[in-house]
């Protein structure tokens, strides 16, 4: 299919197709002698994920790194762009339902309680797994949800305080330089843990590590235990990742 078609087929611009195009996140399968653009079966393949990505809110260079990464899974990607778009779906209905509701109150229609005018408003997910996403894709972030849900709420419990064990370790070692024996140690205590929640690589361990002084929710969280503590653990991260590569 040329561009043109494959535009009128989708719904979205030429404009748009070239710009994807000249950033390398959908390049026609041939272009002509003539110099138009050619599209395949696995191009509109590509193109349908890249919509559906770009629907859940990922920007365009992290949906060109995750599609075009050697573990991406086109069926795995499918399976969990349905879980969070039903998800939404379900978080629109209720708010869809609140608002008829509010709108019949208003008129004096009926009454309704404190409670039902924010049914659907949910601020209880993660803060952080937005950003998670952005940075590692939904495998890790997805895997570590999916765990931490079947933990009974004495299994939370107890991996709340294995958690809270080892930031203390770290912290009565947070003077020493990050590429002591004792440091990395600790900090493969740290890695291990949080591959127990996920599946982290030895660079997005990294990356984590640098989100720590980067964000200053976490360098502040991280930071009840011992002053510092977010430095000295991004340094250790850093020397971990890079020695056992």
């Amino acid at each position: 299919m040329k561009v043109k078609e494959v535009a009128d087929l989708v719904g979205i611009s030429v404009r748009t197709l070239h710009h994807y195009d000249e950033i390398g996140l959908l390049i026609p399968e041939n272009t002509t002698d003539s110099g138009y653009r050619v599209y395949s079966e696995q191009n509109l393949e590509t193109l349908q994920q890249i919509l559906f990505f770009k629907e859940l809110g990922f920007p365009l260079k992290k949906i060109k790194e995750i599609i075009y990464s050697p573990s991406f899974n086109r069926l795995d990607a499918l399976e969990s762009q349905y879980k969070m778009l039903l998800e939404r779906r379900n978080r629109l209905d209720k708010m869809i339902k609140t608002i008829e509701k509010t709108i019949k109150h208003s008129r004096g229609e009926i009454e309704m309680t404190n409670k039902e005018k924010f049914e659907g408003f949910n601020f209880s997910r993660n803060p952080y797994e937005k950003e998670a996403r952005e940075r590692w894709g939904n495998a890790a972030v997805n895997e570590s949800n999916a765990r931490l849900a079947k933990l009974s709420e004495s299994e939370k419990k107890e991996l709340a305080e294995e958690f809270s064990a080892i930031y203390k370790k770290l912290a009565e070692l947070r003077h020493l330089p990050a590429d002591t024996e004792e440091a990395q140690a600790a900090i493969g205590e740290w890695y291990v843990l949080l591959n127990r929640m996920g599946s982290y690589s030895l660079e997005a361990f990294k990356n984590v590590g640098q989100m720590y002084v980067n964000d200053e929710r976490f360098t502040k969280n991280i930071d009840r235990f011992g002053q510092g503590l977010a430095r000295f653990m991004c340094d250790a991260m850093a020397v971990y990742a890079d020695n056992n590569k």
